[in-house]
């Protein structure tokens, strides 16, 4: 049940990093998309890919993605938990 949870909440946790950056009538689009943030093309065309980021570096229910840098973009060695 725990995979299946997480899962679902890493699919959400991806939905919104997309909408945050490229969906204009967003409500935080403001803070994303329009200062040029990007989620880099992996991530961006492979929920798959995002996925097994998310499990290989230690995602649990609770945690939040978080930018290093935060004029970076959502990319491997720029995010974490």
């Amino acid at each position: 049940m725990e995979n299946n949870q997480n899962f679902i909440k890493i699919k959400n946790i991806h939905k919104n990093i997309l909408f945050r950056c490229y969906n204009n009538k967003y409500k935080s689009f403001h803070r994303y998309g329009k200062r040029g943030i990007v989620v880099c093309d992996e991530w961006k065309n492979d929920f798959k890919l995002f996925y097994n980021w998310c499990v290989s570096t230690g995602y649990e229910i609770g945690l939040t993605l978080d930018r290093e840098n935060n004029d970076g973009n959502y990319e491997p060695n720029n995010c974490r938990w």
